[in-house]
């Protein structure tokens, strides 16, 4: 197995009227992703799912548990897992290859060969024409197209991406959708995709792991078991839908509960 998460517990400390108190962000997480595996995580808001990747991309550290990957334990940051944030991070005062590059610069890779490297993954994302334009002179979908490529020209093992298509119109989203599958049918690269879009986790997921409201715990793994490329607007897929959101209802009115209590 490629991933292993054990008895992955967090708890952040709440201070409120002078007393202290705190609130289990996620509790008793297990999951173990194989090789190779795009898996997509869904639940209400609120339940934990961003903290998970947190901990996974090593921005966080848990309460409890261990992270398991190719057989050991791992704590911290690294560059077998990178992050793509639904807000792109890029820096505006650099171009888009600048951008690519930064983080083989930031390893002491050679100039020559980071320039070789982040115009392969440009002409990837179908960006070449705008290596050498600025962040504010792109589009939303461009700007997400360039901080992908910016995660995968430092060839992660696991992808972690946390609603990165969350601020996009649904034609765009629905474009990125298809080509990121076809990026992780050529690398076979784990991807983690965080999503409150129940279509989109059916449409990605080899795998949709299920998250219960707060304290978020995995409440059930449906296996997505379709051809791919896949579509949104595939009917085919729309029993996957139905199932996932079975589950998810009673998660959502829980949450709207916890909120108004």
């Amino acid at each position: 197995m490629k991933l292993q998460v054990r008895n992955l517990s967090k708890k952040f400390k709440s201070t409120s009227s002078n007393k202290t108190e705190y609130v289990i962000a996620i509790e008793n997480i297990d999951l173990t992703i194989s090789d190779g595996e795009f898996v997509s995580i869904v639940g209400p808001s609120g339940c934990g799912k961003s903290t998970l990747l947190n901990i996974l991309a090593g921005l966080d550290k848990p309460t409890e548990g261990e992270i398991i990957l190719n057989g050991h334990e791992i704590e911290g940051t690294g560059p077998d897992r990178i992050m793509v944030f639904q807000e792109n991070a890029l820096f505006p005062w650099l171009k888009v290859i600048e951008n690519v590059e930064f983080g083989l610069k930031v390893a002491g890779l050679q100039k020559d060969k980071r320039r070789q490297i982040a115009l392969a993954h440009l002409e990837t994302m179908q960006l070449t024409k705008f290596a050498d334009s600025y962040v504010y002179q792109l589009s939303g979908g461009m700007k997400q197209r360039v901080a992908l490529a910016r995660a995968l020209v430092l060839d992660p093992e696991i992808l972690l991406m946390d609603e990165p298509f969350a601020s996009l119109d649904s034609q765009t989203r629905d474009l990125l959708s298809v080509e990121l599958q076809l990026i992780w049918s050529r690398t076979r690269k784990n991807i983690i995709f965080v999503t409150h879009n129940i279509m989109e986790s059916v449409c990605l997921g080899d795998k949709v792991f299920v998250f219960t409201s707060r304290p978020g715990k995995i409440k059930r793994e449906i296996t997505i078991n379709h051809r791919r490329p896949r579509l949104t607007e595939d009917d085919e897929l729309k029993p996957f839908y139905r199932e996932v959101l079975g589950e998810l209802r009673s998660e959502i009115s829980a949450a709207r509960k916890q909120k108004t209590d």
